[in-house]
């Protein structure tokens, strides 16, 4: 008998080693780190960015640095720029700069999660469809509770925009789009998805790490003031979602704290009940003030977060779980190619005022956070921590 080969030897050591060695835990993000401090932004299309890095890497940096606990990113099918990936899982497990991301001490995602295969639920959800888009998110919630088991992270499965999807624009011509097909398609697909959470969780052993699901909608404004048809009355009562973002721009370009509270309120009631989600289970996905509009002056960047600040307390004042400003980089241009200007950071990387609102922001409460670790051994309870923000930010008016 031949003796092995040096390869065939360091293969059969390698084999050995694999087989008998535990898998590895991940690590649990301390006590800090793992709070849920409210506001956020989120790096989508980012039209620009300054490094070598991968452009969603260089942002979750650049906003984990910030101070930020949550990072809302886009986890979606994008064939032109990573090829090899054809499925959600093979995108958050295997493309590198999602795992990075995802593997960064931020304790909640906010996820764009919409499956590779070709779904369509516009004319109707066919079995077809369905069982595909349950198959999908199902294998990425139980990659996410196997992977994350331990660490104390949260993750949130949504969309963009229902309303935008559903019924396109908010002008009374639209209200025609939303055809009975449509409307039953759109409550069929989100129970789907609903079900393939709600399953994957049941089924997968995991512990300290948590997933959700939630819808965005975007125009709850005019089913509120004038009965007409949106996803809030047509399709929230009938899906059994865990969480709503609410894309706020129609309450929050010229935000009323009695008005965002009104709406967010409105939103909720049309909720089903959920008991074991304690709190309040509408957060403000999107809201944000461009510095140019149709080519001329919008906000001053001074107006910009003077604005932003009336939004967040009257947010933190109804008990949001998020507030997150659209968004770090801006992804949108005028015709002339000139940035819109929904930024924290500009294109020349001066960071402006909304950026070190937050950053004060962070600093604050990461400090009231620890101090309250030091002093009773255990985080705040959220509605002291809620409070006491609106207390903050209620001193800087």
């Amino acid at each position: 008998m031949h003796p092995c080969p040096r390869k065939c030897l360091a293969t059969l050591l390698l084999l050995i080693v694999t087989s008998t060695a535990p898998l590895i835990q991940a690590a649990e993000l301390p006590e800090v780190d793992r709070f849920n401090y409210i506001l956020g932004t989120q790096a989508i299309g980012g039209r620009y960015h300054f490094t070598q890095q991968d452009p969603l890497v260089e942002s979750a940096e650049v906003i984990r640095a910030m101070g930020a606990s949550c990072m809302k990113f886009d986890l979606r099918a994008k064939p032109k720029e990573y090829p090899g990936v054809h499925s959600l899982v093979e995108l958050a497990r295997d493309e590198r700069s999602h795992r990075r991301v995802l593997d960064m001490p931020f304790a909640n995602f906010q996820l764009w999660a919409e499956p590779f295969a070709s779904t369509s639920w516009k004319q109707g959800l066919s079995k077809a469809d369905a069982d595909k888009e349950y198959q999908e998110l199902h294998a990425l919630v139980v990659h996410l509770l196997k992977t994350y088991s331990g660490t104390g992270k949260t993750f949130y499965l949504g969309h963009w925009e229902g309303d935008n999807l559903l019924r396109g624009s908010i002008g009374k011509e639209a209200d025609a789009k939303m055809t009975p097909e449509k409307v039953q398609g759109m409550i069929d697909w989100l129970t789907t998805r609903q079900r393939a959470v709600d399953d994957a969780k049941r089924d997968t052993p995991h512990q300290n790490v948590q997933v959700w699901h939630y819808t965005e909608l975007n125009h709850p404004t005019i089913s509120m003031r004038e009965s007409r048809p949106t996803l809030v009355n047509q399709v929230l009562p009938k899906v059994p979602v865990d969480f709503v973002s609410y894309s706020a721009y129609d309450v929050t370009n010229e935000p009323k704290a009695e008005e965002i509270k009104e709406v967010l309120s409105y939103i909720e009631s049309q909720l089903k009940p959920k008991p074991g989600i304690p709190g309040r289970r509408v957060f403000i996905g999107e809201y944000g003030y461009s510095v140019l509009h149709h080519g001329k002056a919008h906000h001053s960047p001074q107006e910009q977060d003077r604005l932003s600040r009336i939004t967040i307390l009257s947010a933190l004042e109804w008990g949001c779980p998020f507030i997150l400003y659209w968004e770090l980089y801006n992804n949108e241009l005028e015709p002339n190619e000139q940035h819109r200007g929904y930024w924290m950071i500009n294109d020349k990387g001066v960071k402006q005022p909304i950026y070190e609102t937050h950053r004060r922001y962070y600093e604050w409460a990461r400090a009231f956070v620890g101090e309250c670790v030091t002093r009773t051994g255990k985080v705040p309870e959220n509605e002291a921590f809620q409070k006491a923000t609106a207390e903050y930010f209620r001193a800087m008016r």
